[in-house]
């Protein structure tokens, strides 16, 4: 599939380097789609303009190259702290627009949420995994609620994505990516929180991000496990057929919708 039309959102007030940024991406993007077999469904999901958050499953660290890179539009992204210590990365990456991450937790991952709330509302596209870190067993895994409470917090849906490949094209531990592979990357519906219970209650963050996994489970035809992903998660680890129950949801009278129009014109 040939490279989609990109547009270059620029915001100088945020994480990244401009220049870099603006061309950098657009030379990657056309040596992605030269080195691989990348098929990308979805994109008719993407809004034109303003925020979305988006949601992948987590297999390989080249998972982070193949979704934003399918994007037509800039992305932000959060990116473990570790990048950080790296000579190789600690540069390259928050260049791009990575927003790190102690993830320790507590008050030190706030202010990566934070800033990804910036990004968000000056109308950007976020991306962060909800599993908070790659699966090694292949399966996927409960999400842990940040993108949940960032969606209530900045009014922005969260669009889940599932993709295959990236795991044959880059294992874990690798740091050669194998070219002349199929990849596919899947945007689904954008999701919103309103559409799952009552925002003011605690249970509905909950609620959403279960269904967020299970939009991602059909994307991805990964199997489901009901623990979060850790140091236990290994290739021999229990799994379970089932992606997080699905109940029945009724939209809200009087939900307020994107119109149609800042869907349109991708494919």
């Amino acid at each position: 599939m040939a490279a989609t039309a990109f547009t270059f959102e620029e915001a100088p007030e945020l994480p990244g380097n401009e220049r870099l940024s603006k061309y950098g991406v657009s030379g990657l993007r056309r040596l992605v789609h030269r080195l691989w077999d990348l098929d990308i469904e979805g994109l008719h999901h993407i809004p034109a303009t303003g925020p979305a958050i988006l949601c992948p499953n987590h297999l390989s660290f080249c998972d982070s190259v193949f979704v934003p890179l399918s994007l037509p539009r800039r992305v932000w992204a959060i990116g473990k702290g570790e990048y950080m210590d790296d000579w190789k990365t600690k540069h390259l990456f928050p260049a791009f627009g990575m927003i790190p991450v102690d993830r320790s937790g507590g008050d030190a991952a706030q202010v990566a949420l934070d800033t990804a709330a910036k990004v968000l509302d000056g109308g950007h596209l976020f991306m962060i995994y909800p599993e908070g870190t790659r699966s090694r067993s292949g399966n996927l895994h409960k999400a842990r609620t940040g993108a949940a409470r960032l969606s209530l917090r900045c009014s922005a849906p969260i669009i889940p994505v599932g993709h295959t490949g990236t795991l044959a094209v880059q294992p874990p531990d690798q740091f050669v990516m194998k070219p002349g592979l199929p990849v596919s990357v899947r945007f689904g519906a954008p999701m919103y929180i309103e559409d799952h219970g009552d925002p003011k209650d605690p249970r509905t963050v909950r609620k959403f991000a279960d269904e967020v996994m299970f939009e991602i489970a059909q994307l991805s035809g990964q199997k489901y496990v009901n623990t979060y992903a850790g140091s236990d998660d290994t290739p021999d680890a229990p799994t379970s057929t089932d992606a997080p129950a699905k109940p029945s949801i009724s939209v809200p009278p009087g939900r307020a919708r994107a119109p149609k129009a800042a869907f349109a014109g991708l494919s």
